[in-house]
């Protein structure tokens, strides 16, 4: 199962890139040259392997800034590059991802609009904030629309934790509102706007 993992809360000074496939994904300086094309820096960069399976793990920084990944759309970007990349030495692997069929490579035999459900929760993660974690078919500009519908209702996203999982991507938000943890009704309200943002037209009944 292919897996690309973004997260922000790790290393409180570098967006942690971690990506797992295969034996063959030789073309680690590919990848880090990708993402420097997208004006970051890989500070450090980590492999191991585990049978058959390479896990590859990056430090990554805004060259600019020096400084962690804030930027949702450059992080959507980031992720995208990889698994475009992950799909250049892997391309068997097409159809296990939603974005083989974006990349031109090949559709997915299965239909990600329809097989996959949708599971969102909510829960207090200290006074401050909450943790909302979303589990749902994958597709192209998914992390950066789901930020959008949280701004909307004036919910902030703090940190993510974006985590594609072959077809599913299960994403982590730590969110808060007025600087405060979510109170139920909020949480409710934050639930049903993403329900009614990632339901599918195909969709015959709740996911949910």
């Amino acid at each position: 199962m292919p897996m690309v993992l973004i997260d922000q809360d790790a290393d409180p000074e570098a967006t942690i890139v971690q990506l797992s496939f295969g034996d063959r994904l030789g073309a680690l300086i590919d990848t880090m040259r990708a993402l420097k094309d997208l004006g970051l820096d890989v500070i450090k960069g980590t492999v191991t392997t585990e049978g058959s399976v390479k896990q590859t793990r990056f430090s990554i920084t805004k060259l600019d800034t020096g400084r962690k990944v804030e930027d949702p759309d450059l992080l959507e970007q980031i992720r995208l590059t990889i698994i475009n990349n992950l799909l250049k030495y892997h391309p068997e692997c097409s159809e296990q991802l939603a974005m083989g069929e974006t990349f031109g490579i090949k559709a997915p035999e299965n239909k990600v609009d329809v097989d996959i459900a949708t599971h969102i929760h909510v829960k207090k993660d200290g006074p401050k904030r909450s943790l909302l974690c979303i589990e749902t078919a994958d597709r192209p500009g998914l992390v950066v629309e789901m930020i959008k519908v949280m701004a909307d209702i004036n919910i902030d996203v703090e940190s993510a934790e974006i985590d594609t999982e072959g077809l599913v991507a299960k994403d982590k938000f730590h969110v808060s509102y007025q600087g405060q943890a979510l109170n139920s009704s909020l949480s409710q309200e934050l639930v049903n706007c993403l329900r009614y943002f990632l339901r599918r037209p195909e969709t015959d009944v709740d996911s949910y």
